[in-house]
């Protein structure tokens, strides 16, 4: 296991959108399936000690991902909604991502997330770009503490692909 791997992020104010790089010790085909399985998804895509539990998820283009946020204790705390737009299989997916209320009413708009897969002897490499309409909508983000969390969340899949590897 490398202990050297990437981790990037990046905030460009300038476009209004984050950039994230992020190296895993785990050929492609899992990372893959780490983000775009329901089943793996919910064992890590939340900043511990939140889950996340789908209530339904079709992972091709048109379909989508409605998840809540849960407490320790189980209780909702948010709802999202990735929408997923263009799928090239273990490559790359694009979705629209928004915050939703329990009825998935739109709370405010949302962000363009791009995720780009690569692997070079045994690493695989994950490019993510989310695009916000605009910088308020990007400085919002940033405030409710997103790169924290986010990055909490992929140390989070580190643990789980770890896990499945064996």
């Amino acid at each position: 296991m490398s202990s050297n791997l990437l981790f990037n992020f990046k905030v460009d104010n300038s476009t209004s959108t984050v950039f994230i790089d992020k190296e895993f010790d785990a050929e492609l085909s899992l990372v893959w399936d780490a983000f775009t399985k329901q089943e793996i998804l919910d064992q890590w895509w939340a900043p511990k000690p939140l889950m996340s539990k789908t209530k339904y998820m079709d992972f091709s283009v048109g379909g989508r991902r409605f998840y809540a946020m849960l407490s320790p204790d189980g209780a909702e705390i948010g709802w999202q909604i990735f929408n997923y737009t263009s799928i090239t299989p273990k490559s790359n997916f694009k979705c629209l991502s928004v915050f939703t209320d329990k009825a998935e009413t739109p709370l405010w708009p949302g962000a363009n997330w791009d995720l780009t897969f690569s692997e070079q002897n045994g690493i695989t490499k994950v490019s993510i770009s989310i695009y916000f309409e605009s910088l308020e909508e990007l400085e919002k983000m940033i405030e409710m503490g997103f790169k924290e969390g986010f990055t909490v969340t992929l140390n989070e899949l580190t643990n789980v692909l770890n896990t499945l590897k064996k």
